[in-house]
C-alpha cells in the first residue's frame, strides 16, 4: 500500500471541498481498501464521510429513499423493503458475505470497480487501470468476463448485484457537488467501456452520492433476484436476473428485467420486457421471451456458455416471480 493522507469530514461541505480538491471518498472501505492493498488504487488522499447524515431509510408515498451510507445488512433487513421491494433485499443478501454486508455502504457498492483477473494483477495489461495499456483478457483467461456491452478495449463485468436490482426498479441516484445537486437515473450512471474504459460512470470529479430513490408500486411487490455462481456464497455472479412483474386478470401488464454477471454495466433487457407485456404468464411465453436475453452478445474464447446460462437464468426467474402471491 502506498502512503496517503486521511481526514474525517465533519459535515457535507467539508467533504465536498475535500472531494473537489481530489480526495477519494471512503465509507465502509470494503472495496477501496482492498484495491489499495493490491496497489491497483493509489489515491493521495482519503476523506472519511461516515459522519454525514446519509444513513437513513425513509419510506414515503410511492417511493423509498435510501441514504448512500446505509449499510447493506440494514437495507436487506428493513421490513418495508422486504415486503414492498423483495428484489432489492434479495440482491443485497446474495452479495458478498455477512461480515462485508455489515460494513459496506450502498453508495460504495454501486461504485465498485470491475471484476477481471487482469484488472487486479498490476503486472498485466489493463485498459481500465492504465489507459492504452491493452487488454490481457482478450486472449487470456476470460471465463467470467462479459458478453454484453464489451469493446475491444475491455470486457470486465460490473460486480454490483444491488445495481442490477435498482436498474430493474428505475431507481434514481441523488448527488451533491459544490455547485448544486443532481438526479441521475441508474440507467445513466454507468458507462460502457467503448474507447474509454477507464471512465466507469458519469459522476463528475468530487461529486458525492447522497441517496438512492426507489419507486414502489404493484410490480415491485412481485419481484425477485436470482444469482447463479460457481459456489453458493461469497462469489460474484456468472449470470443474475432481477425481475419485477405486474400481473392482473391473467395478463402481464408490465415487466421489468435487468441482468448482471454478463455485461460491463448493469444490463436492462427491453426486448424481453416487450415480449412479456400483454401476454399470459405461462411457460411458453417465458421461454420465448427469455430467448431474447442474450441478443447482441459477443462471447470470448472461454465464456460462450454464458449465452445459454443467461437465457435459462432469466426464464427461471420469470417463472419464480410469476408464481409469487
Amino acid at each position: 500500500m502506498f502512503p496517503f493522507r486521511y481526514a474525517k469530514a465533519a459535515d457535507e461541505q467539508s467533504a465536498l471541498r475535500a472531494g473537489a480538491a481530489g480526495a477519494r471518498y471512503i465509507a465502509g472501505g470494503t472495496t477501496l481498501v482492498d484495491l489499495m492493498r493490491e496497489t491497483v488504487e493509489r489515491p493521495d488522499s482519503l476523506v472519511d464521510i461516515n459522519a454525514l447524515p446519509y444513513s437513513s431509510i425513509d419510506v414515503q408515498a410511492g417511493r423509498i429513499r435510501v441514504g448512500s451510507l446505509v449499510r447493506m445488512s440494514d437495507l436487506a433487513a428493513h421490513p418495508v423493503v422486504r415486503q414492498q421491494v423483495p428484489v432489492l433485499s434479495q440482491a443485497v443478501e446474495l452479495s458478498a458475505s455477512a461480515q462485508l454486508r455489515n460494513m459496506a455502504s450502498i453508495g460504495g457498492n454501486l461504485l465498485q470497480r470491475p471484476r477481471c483477473l487482469y484488472f487486479r494483477d498490476v503486472s498485466a495489461a489493463c485498459n481500465r487501470r492504465t489507459p492504452g495499456a491493452g487488454c490481457a483478457a482478450a486472449e487470456g483467461r476470460n471465463r467470467t468476463n462479459a458478453i454484453l456491452g464489451t469493446s475491444q478495449h475491455c470486457s470486465a463485468t460490473h460486480p454490483s448485484d444491488i445495481a442490477v436490482a435498482l436498474l430493474a426498479l428505475d431507481a434514481v441516484v441523488e448527488t451533491r457537488q459544490p455547485c448544486g445537486e443532481r438526479r441521475i437515473r441508474i440507467a445513466d450512471l454507468f458507462r460502457q467501456p467503448g474507447d474509454t474504459p477507464a471512465r466507469e460512470h458519469n459522476l463528475r470529479p468530487g461529486e458525492l452520492i447522497v441517496s438512492i430513490e426507489v419507486p414502489v408500486g404493484r410490480e415491485t411487490r412481485r419481484s425477485g433476484y436470482l444469482k447463479v455462481r460457481d459456489r453458493e456464497s461469497y462469489q460474484f455472479a456468472l449470470a443474475s436476473a432481477a425481475v419485477a412483474l405486474d400481473i392482473g386478470a391473467g395478463t402481464i401488464r408490465s415487466a421489468r428485467v435487468a441482468v448482471g454477471g454478463v455485461a460491463t454495466v448493469p444490463w436492462r433487457l427491453p426486448a424481453v420486457e416487450a415480449a412479456l407485456q400483454g401476454r399470459p404468464p405461462n411457460a411458453d411465453v417465458f421461454r420465448s421471451a427469455a430467448a431474447l436475453a442474450a441478443d447482441g452478445a459477443k462471447p470470448l474464447r472461454e465464456n460462450g456458455f454464458k449465452i445459454d446460462l443467461l437465457n435459462r437464468t432469466v426464464e427461471r426467474q420469470l417463472v419464480i416471480v410469476a408464481a409469487m402471491p
